[in-house]
């Protein structure tokens, strides 16, 4: 949490408005935003840390897969908005983007995206890979011998990644691939 501290009633409201209506608005209904007035007119007002989930209190954003072969994406936070669209493909990588209740919002690597429900989504970290025929290597190093050629658009789960790649298993083979040619990890994310 961030804490602010301002003189006068007029500049709490005019806080508590900014939190409610500002880059916060999406969790406001979430965040608690707490004012403690002292006895010399000062007060301390707590708004939500924006890089952690208001309820899972987990990183922001943040990579995770789809668990099922379908999950709908609605317009908002609920069952009763309009599905845009459905998402069809088992351990496909997400980012979540935002929190809601038991809804995550999530992008995919095109930037689509929309409200699922959190039962719809895995911990499992899964990356796409980007770049057509990229080879998977025995080791971190593209000097040592390849294992497979992966074509863009396959799924692949983490093993591990370090500072530039990441160990990867799909179809039955394991292998490093540089980051760079990845969606699905951040370019400094340590996966272990």
């Amino acid at each position: 949490m961030t804490l602010l501290r301002v003189s006068g009633s007029v500049v709490l409201a005019g806080l508590l408005m900014v939190a409610l209506t500002g880059p916060f608005a999406a969790q406001a209904e979430e965040a608690v935003v707490s004012a403690l007035v002292t006895t010399d007119d000062q007060a301390e007002i707590a708004l939500p840390d924006p890089t952690v989930g208001p309820v899972t209190h987990l990183p922001m954003p943040r990579f995770v897969s789809l668990k099922s072969n379908e999950a709908n994406v609605r317009r908002g936070p609920s069952l009763t908005h309009r599905i845009d669209w459905v998402f069809t493909r088992r351990d496909m990588p997400l980012q979540i983007v935002a929190e809601y209740g038991h809804w995550r919002r999530v992008i995919d690597r095109d930037g689509m995206g929309g409200w699922v429900h959190y039962a719809m989504l895995s911990g499992t970290r899964t990356v796409i890979i980007d770049q057509n025929m990229e080879p998977l290597y025995a080791r971190p190093d593209e000097r040592s011998p390849e294992a497979a050629m992966l074509e863009a658009g396959v799924i692949a789960r983490i093993e591990h990644c370090d500072k530039d790649w990441c160990r990867l298993s799909t179809g039955g083979y394991r292998g490093w691939s540089p980051k760079t040619a990845l969606w699905g990890v951040g370019p400094d994310e340590i996966v272990d």
